[in-house]
């Protein structure tokens, strides 16, 4: 079977598709973890990365930019210097009519007919200027996250803008 590119769900099109309890071998998010590094502390610098246009990120896309940037916030800053969040889930459950392909498929395939497609894989819809990653750090280090996030934005089938905002620390 021929894997879809990713470029097939990226636009939203049809209806959400997230209720679970009615379906079977949905497959789990890759996404491990939504918040990282100090989670205890305030910080009063808050830099996140927002979408520009509406569309659906995969779990696998999601997974791979929070991995990118956890790992050079905690290689550049340490791990007791940022609070890192994703701001998103992956609700939306992604089908695909799954083909056969090779010698004799054309026997064994059934084409469009009844295409309602199998569960594979999830995302998350997101609407133009949404946040989607957020960390939250000091003044010092709020270059080398800016820097971090940046290379998050690549990975994501969106463009994206990076916002920077001071907070209030209640004491």
């Amino acid at each position: 079977m021929v894997r879809k590119p990713a470029k097939m769900y990226r636009a939203i099109s049809k209806r959400a598709y997230t209720r679970r309890e009615y379906m079977g071998g949905v497959p789990g998010s890759k996404v491990v973890q939504f918040n990282m590094g100090n989670t205890k502390q305030q910080f009063p610098v808050e830099i996140s990365i927002l979408a520009d246009e509406a569309c659906q990120i995969q779990h696998k896309a999601l997974e791979a930019a929070r991995m990118g940037v956890n790992r050079k916030l905690m290689k550049e800053i340490g791990r007791m210097n940022y609070h890192f969040k994703l701001r998103t889930f992956p609700h939306q459950v992604l089908r695909e009519n799954k083909q056969a392909t090779g010698a004799g498929a054309d026997r064994v395939s059934e084409g469009m007919r009844m295409a309602f497609g199998k569960a594979v894989g999830t995302a998350a819809r997101v609407q133009p200027r949404q946040k989607v990653f957020t960390i939250y750090t000091s003044e010092a280090n709020a270059e080398k996250a800016k820097k971090a996030l940046k290379s998050a934005g690549y990975k994501l089938p969106t463009p994206t803008r990076i916002v920077v905002e001071k907070r209030e620390i209640e004491a």
